[in-house]
């Protein structure tokens, strides 16, 4: 059980998923307005899920049920990478932005998985 209350607000890893969702949020905003319901949709959803699973699971009782959602966020940071590579593949951001905003997702999708590793450590 976690000894102490959990603040979603001051995990660096959340703070950082929060600035890079409102990253992409940009970078779908120049998309083909034709993929506003498709491309566009799916990666919003994706990237906001990775901060909201890792607010939602702090406020479970457990470390072992507020791991599983840093597992779910990680998913989602993985399924956000993908959506990037589709997104670079067909033409929508360039090379360079892929390159960029990927190694960003990296370092927060290490965060998360080292944030895991930890929590699981200590139960």
């Amino acid at each position: 059980m976690a000894s102490v209350a959990r603040n979603f607000r001051n995990y660096k890893v959340w703070q950082d998923s929060v600035s890079y969702a409102s990253k992409i949020y940009k970078v779908t905003s120049e998309m083909p307005w034709f993929e506003k319901k498709g491309l566009c949709d799916q990666l919003q959803r994706a990237v906001v899920s990775i901060s909201s699973n890792i607010a939602e699971g702090s406020a479970k009782p457990s470390d072992a049920e507020f791991a599983k959602f840093l597992v779910i966020s990680l998913g989602s940071a993985y399924e956000v990478e993908t959506q990037l590579l589709i997104a670079k593949n067909v033409g929508y951001i360039n090379n360079e932005l892929y390159d960029n905003l990927v190694e960003e997702l990296k370092i927060i999708e290490m965060q998360i998985a080292a944030f895991i590793k930890h929590i699981r450590n200590t139960q």
